[in-house]
């Protein structure tokens, strides 16, 4: 469903009060890569709070049957999302996915991805919005909705603030439904072009997962965690098969890449249990070393757009600098203990 911004209303504001359940908040991934030193420039989520100070809006809906929006915030001060709002508010209609607003502060909050090299689904070229309901979880017990991408839909800023440029360093992580993927491009979660177009090699550097084989491959038969670099998606510094870089089959995945001046690395592992793995942490590729990142972010589509690529993503964020594996073994330590389950 095609969802442009000519088609809305003005927004309807709905406070919701929110309870802090004690005084002393617990430390969550945002405030685990900042105590690293790498803080987070872009924080997304619809399931949960990213800081334990955070009690913003962590995500929009817009329902179909009168364009009216709400606002979810978490249930407490770093909690996990309001879904029972969503639920009241779209009872009897379609509500979608409008905007999954930045927690870090620096307001890279992710809308309807624009038109670009690749076309979008519809005549103005904008990406569809994700259904809003379509990809219900549980959090710490409780019910949440992720972002369920199917083919044609994907989200975008281009103007982003504070993401790395050029050659500097930086942290992408997020947590993926391991069984939701297909083999088209790009199904990626980071940084990318400006202007929507394929402006070169190394003009990205975006988590993708799936089981694409035009570029990079692992071992077995896939899904892969990835990196797209722009013009290829990369499983170590091979262009080809690495592989070192395992299938997955969690139902919940945590999937890293990370990467400084000719040094990048790609973990991940079980969102649910267990530690993260390093399947990859060495020198960029042959043509990718320095990188000119532009800073923009993407999520469900490649950097031009191409958008013919499905997954559910619940939560991710991009830091300033390289993280060390000490703090992402740390989130990977939060992640488990937020309890995602079906």
């Amino acid at each position: 469903m095609l969802l442009s911004k000519e088609n809305l209303k003005p927004a309807s504001e709905f406070a919701l009060a929110l309870v802090v359940a004690d005084s002393l908040v617990a430390a969550a991934p945002c405030d685990i890569y900042a105590s690293g030193g790498t803080p987070c420039v872009a924080a997304h989520s619809t399931t949960r709070s990213l800081y334990g100070s955070y009690g913003g809006p962590l995500y929009q809906v817009i329902r179909e049957a009168d364009w009216q929006s709400l606002n979810i915030f978490p249930v407490s001060i770093g909690g996990v999302a309001n879904a029972a709002a969503q639920d009241s508010f779209c009872a009897g209609t379609t509500c979608l996915i409008d905007i999954i607003y930045d927690q870090s502060g620096h307001g890279n909050h992710l809308t309807q991805a624009p038109p670009g090299g690749f076309s979008g689904p519809a005549a103005n070229g904008y990406d569809n919005l994700a259904i809003a309901n379509s990809a219900p979880v549980h959090l710490q017990g409780q019910k949440v909705y992720g972002v369920y991408i199917e083919p044609g839909m994907g989200y975008r800023n281009n103007a982003a603030q504070g993401t790395a440029t050029g050659d500097a360093g930086e942290g992408i992580y997020a947590i993926f439904d391991g069984t939701h993927y297909n083999d088209q491009c790009c199904f990626d979660y980071g940084n990318a072009e400006t202007n929507s177009r394929d402006t070169g090699s190394g003009h990205m550097e975006a988590v993708y997962f799936g089981n694409c084989p035009f570029w990079g491959t692992g071992s077995g038969s896939g899904p892969w965690i990835m990196a797209d670099l722009e013009n290829g998606l990369f499983s170590g510094d091979n262009l080809w098969n690495n592989p070192g870089d395992q299938s997955i089959s969690h139902r919940f995945v945590t999937a890293i890449v990370k990467g400084e001046s000719n040094q990048w690395a790609i973990r991940g592992g079980d969102a649910t249990s267990g530690s993260l793995s390093t399947f990859f942490s060495g020198p960029r590729p042959s043509g990718y070393n320095p990188m000119d990142k532009e800073g923009a972010i993407i999520l469900g589509i490649g950097g031009d757009n191409s958008n013919g690529a499905q997954g559910t993503f619940y939560e991710g964020c991009m830091t300033s600098g390289y993280p060390s594996d000490s703090t992402e073994n740390a989130v990977q330590a939060d992640i488990v203990a937020a309890r995602y389950s079906t």
